[in-house]
């Protein structure tokens, strides 16, 4: 059977390849938009688009917030372009929303849905919100499975990435929900990468959809090469879904994360306590957690071509 779950995004290139895992190998019952890599606006719009171009418009679409929690709102332009999904032309949508704010949609399924899990994929101001509009929302959402923070290194800042960094208050929220928690970070998702070969491998499946897939993550590589010098686009969002479907793609370990809520250089960090794991002779593997009890799980580890071959098989089921 296949896990019940809502897809909380903010597209965003990677979003979209999240979005067709998921409509594949997931019941997914619906997508929820929020601010983040562009205005509310254009993400829901690019949405939208996508579940047409993907056939896919039996699934609802939920608009959600408009800005983070406390701080400025940010997007990211320079990595998606000013549409947040520059590169293929797509049609203007017609698929209608829902009627349903995002946060009262995350909360009817939940109440409504058995085993609910919520794939955010975007900053969490949607999954936050819902959390102070309904306190019992914890004990009708199975799990979390995000995309966000790292275990290592940032984008944004040297220490935050994107999505937590774009509304750490929100992030602060969920991850101190006691809802069970599957982190996957910056430290795992930039490994796998949708290189020249790869995107060839996209192209030659030959259909309608693998062709827009592969111009979208054409421009969307190009704008990681030049920004940081990787060698293709990070695949964050649909590592997260993966997650969700082939518990072989990633290896978590339990760990306390806290959120960094006041640092000068390390606003929106994932401050995660990995001691017990240990990294040198000096911190052997195998020690007592310290601190504070684990709130989540956080990816460590990933086979990047077992990810790889799921996505191309579901990318082959498209038009």
């Amino acid at each position: 059977m296949k896990p019940s779950a809502i897809i909380d995004c903010d597209p965003g290139h990677d979003d979209v390849m999240a979005i067709l895992l998921g409509a594949r190998m997931l019941d997914l019952r619906g997508i929820t938009t929020v601010f983040g890599n562009a205005s509310l606006a254009q993400t829901t719009r690019n949405a939208r688009q996508t579940v047409e171009f993907a056939e896919l418009t039996d699934i609802p679409i939920a608009m959600g917030l408009a800005q983070p929690l406390v701080r400025d709102i940010r997007h990211a332009p320079e990595v998606h372009g000013e549409t947040g999904l520059d590169g293929p032309r797509l049609e203007p949508p017609s698929v209608p929303l829902a009627e349903e704010h995002a946060t009262d949609f995350i909360i009817g399924k939940a109440t409504t849905v058995p085993d609910l899990h919520l794939v955010p994929v975007g900053p969490l101001t949607n999954i936050a919100t819902a959390l102070h509009r309904d306190p019992t929302l914890p004990e009708h959402v199975k799990q979390i499975r995000l995309m966000g923070g790292s275990l290592t290194f940032g984008n944004s800042t040297p220490a935050a990435e994107f999505n937590i960094w774009c509304d750490p208050e929100a992030a602060h929220v969920v991850f101190s929900s006691g809802i069970p928690i599957k982190m996957v970070g910056l430290n795992v998702t930039r490994q796998v990468a949708a290189t020249p070969e790869r995107r060839a491998q996209i192209r030659k499946i030959g259909n309608r959809a693998s062709g827009i897939v592969a111009d979208m993550l054409d421009f969307y590589s190009e704008r990681l090469r030049a920004l940081f010098g990787l060698p293709g686009g990070s695949m964050h969002d649909p590592l997260a879904v993966a997650a969700l479907v082939d518990p072989d793609i990633l290896r978590f370990e339990p760990m306390h994360v806290a959120i960094e809520l006041r640092g000068t250089h390390t606003y929106g960090m994932t401050v995660c306590d990995a001691r017990h794991l240990g990294t040198d002779d000096a911190m052997p593997a195998g020690g007592v957690h310290r601190g504070e009890p684990p709130n989540a799980e956080v990816a460590v580890d990933v086979n990047a071509d077992r990810f790889w071959e799921l996505f191309l098989d579901v990318l082959a089921t498209y038009p």
